[in-house]
């Protein structure tokens, strides 16, 4: 299947939807939805424009949707607001491609809707087949998007939803090992988005994307027991960054799989830790200076 030539793209101005952007706008015809102004977007307004929503798809061959209210807006918003932008608007905007002829939707959705099926003092390998167990009315939102999308697919609205891990800016020491094992860089996030563009196959796919893993699954235990032997056994450069810069090691409590979405999108994450290290040294605002604290901005 090719790639559509004219795509509507709802949070257009956020980190993930402006990555999108930039992957696609070189070759594509992109129309940005949001409700915050930037060079990424052409339309100014609520995702929940049903009006100006059922104009556009008119317009386009395909909807990729990033909108919604996210982590950081839990206590900001109330659960009906996060009921009426995440699940609602986009049960609306599935409605409204599929009534315009819009082949194609992909859903951007997030790892984070496990929430309990991380275990503390345990490491847990997550794929498509871990059962979600959310916290907050986020993840919820989320998840039940995702289930009215998966009742909503068929030959006339093909759906692709991507579940994305951690892609925002934190410390160094954070990032490098969160990209081996539940990490990514933003711009693989969007070339995931791309490539579920035009993959082939069933009406509704779901893929976890996550940076490309050094783990195995029988290697979860250890890494709670004896985290420095394992990644000594599986990425002892890494592990010899870590004691030359005299960082502390982050707890691993999950590994990420990103194997399916390799194989169904043709798809895999190529920015690994040494793409954290050159924009640390490069001083880029993707990494954020050791002091730093980020927990008030994560997504799960």
């Amino acid at each position: 299947m090719c790639i559509p030539v004219k795509i509507l793209l709802t949070g257009s101005s956020g980190r993930v939807g402006r990555a999108i952007f930039g992957a696609l706008a070189a070759r594509h015809e992109v129309v940005g939805l949001d409700r915050s102004p930037f060079a990424t977007t052409r339309h100014v307004a609520d995702v929940t424009d049903s009006r100006l929503l059922g104009r556009l798809l008119q317009e386009v061959d395909a909807v990729i949707h990033c909108a919604a209210l996210h982590a950081p807006h839990v206590g900001l918003f109330s659960d009906s607001e996060f009921q009426r932008i995440n699940v609602e608007g986009t049960r609306t905007l599935a409605m409204l491609a599929r009534e315009a002829g819009v082949g194609r939707l992909v859903f951007t959705s997030t790892t984070a809707l496990y929430g309990h099926a991380i275990v503390p003092g345990r490491c847990t390998w997550v794929d498509e087949n871990t059962p979600p167990l959310p916290k907050t009315v986020y993840h919820r939102s989320k998840l039940a998007a995702e289930q009215w999308l998966e009742e909503a697919a068929g030959p006339d609205l093909q759906v692709r939803v991507i579940r994305m891990s951690r892609c925002f800016p934190e410390t160094p020491d954070r990032m490098l090992l969160y990209r081996l094992h539940r990490g990514i860089d933003v711009r693989d996030v969007a070339d995931a988005h791309v490539a579920a563009l035009g993959n082939g196959g069933p009406a509704f796919q779901r893929y976890l994307v996550s940076g490309w893993t050094p783990f195995q699954r029988e290697d979860c235990d250890a890494l709670v027991s004896r985290p420095r032997d394992v990644l000594a056994l599986r990425c002892p450069q890494w592990l010899a960054e870590y004691d030359r810069r005299g960082w502390s090691l982050p707890v691993v409590d999950r590994i990420h799989d990103p194997r399916a979405a390799s194989v169904g999108l043709q798809w895999r994450s190529w920015r690994g830790p040494e793409s954290i290290l050159a924009q640390l040294e490069a001083g880029s605002i993707e990494v954020l200076p050791a002091s730093a604290r980020t927990d008030g901005c994560a997504v799960e």
